[in-house]
């Protein structure tokens, strides 16, 4: 825990889209001293921090050393890497970090968003380091970590009845450039005979379970089953997107759902509806544009909430703002927390505290 009378200490683990956004924002905004940055690539090493991100120089020199981070003495690493391995590499260095009393805001791990429903061998061994440490650690993001967890609880507070629950995450994903999230995880791009990762029983769960668990969690129900749909649909035409070229034939749409059962029907489900292109799929589900999270609760009263993101021509850029910000506003709670891995459930609204009397802090 930090001393409130002084800036809270942070280092951000990785410069990719989200870390370059979280280094930006830091370094403007009151109350925050950005001491370590660590990088992956070699060519990123030894380089001053804000000219890696687009700022003059900030007199901060990245690192590609865990040790040089923990010896910066951060209260809280924000931590934004992606990697094939996922969490296979995430977790040594989750360990290590809070093992050396150092608290962790993280988007790279989804499931995390709802521990008690994560693998239960990870969140064991980050639970003795926490308190080895005492330290904490907290996942979230724009979605999970809001639009299908904490968002849907916070409606649930105007409900007499609920019937049921569906989180409709609406994105076209062209502009999207991660190759490996969009063709191996997703499956775009690709035959629609070859199984995507998101296929492999399980996966989806992996990501979505703990966040339909959260809402199940939040309105004290408990959930017989959670299973999962996929389903993809051809581009007729080829397409120009930021991973690269998709031809026509292979996979231009997915729609995906994660469902939580109770008492023997689909009580809270999480859908993704991405496509390449506005045109495909036109029977799926659609919104009046682009960039939208639908919340849809069935019950007394009937209540819908659409969340859109930035505007038409720039929601992916948006959203990773969106995303940054779950995590580098929610830093001085965590800080504040008892220690132990922590859901949005314990905590207060992380809200950015002082924001409207810093104008511009907020920008990309």
């Amino acid at each position: 825990m930090s001393d409130s009378a002084r800036p809270i200490r942070i280092a951000v683990w990785s410069t990719g889209t989200i870390g370059s956004i979280v280094i930006r924002v830091a370094h403007r905004r009151g109350g925050c001293d950005l001491v370590a940055v660590w990088v992956h690539n070699d060519d990123k090493a030894d380089r001053d921090a804000g000219e890696l991100v687009g700022l003059p120089p900030i007199g901060l020199r990245t690192t590609q050393s865990i040790d040089d981070v923990i010896a910066a003495q951060p209260d809280c690493v924000v931590y934004t890497a992606s990697a094939p391995e996922l969490d296979a590499i995430n977790m040594p260095v989750y360990v290590r970090l809070l093992r050396a009393g150092i608290n962790v805001v993280t988007v790279s791990s989804p499931g995390l968003v709802y521990p008690p429903a994560w693998n239960a061998g990870y969140t064991a061994e980050l639970t003795a380091a926490a308190e080895q440490g005492q330290a904490s650690l907290y996942a979230s993001g724009i979605e999970p970590g809001f639009a299908g967890d904490q968002l849907v609880a916070l409606l649930t507070t105007l409900s007499a009845s609920i019937t049921s629950v569906r989180t409709q995450e609406i994105f076209q994903y062209d502009s999207y450039g991660n190759e490996f999230l969009m063709r191996d995880v997703f499956g775009f791009g690709q035959p629609l005979d070859q199984p995507s990762l998101m296929q492999i029983p399980g996966m989806q769960q992996h990501a979505w379970g703990p966040p339909v668990r959260y809402v199940a969690a939040a309105l004290g129900v408990e959930l017989e089953d959670v299973r999962e749909t996929y389903e993809r649909r051809a581009t007729p035409r080829d397409l120009v997107t930021a991973f690269g070229p998709v031809v026509a034939g292979t996979c231009g749409a997915i729609c995906m759902e994660t469902i939580g059962v109770v008492a023997g029907r689909d009580a809270i489900v999480i859908e993704h509806v991405n496509r390449l292109a506005a045109d495909l799929a036109p029977d799926w589900p659609t919104a009046d544009r682009d960039g939208v999270y639908r919340v849809i609760i069935e019950g007394a009263p009937k209540l819908t909430c659409v969340l859109s993101v930035g505007d038409e021509h720039n929601v992916t850029d948006q959203g990773m703002i969106a995303t940054a910000m779950r995590l580098l506003n929610a830093v001085p709670y965590v800080v504040a927390a008892p220690t132990g891995l922590l859901s949005s459930l314990d905590l207060p609204l992380t809200t950015p505290a002082g924001l409207l009397r810093q104008p511009g802090c907020a920008q990309k």
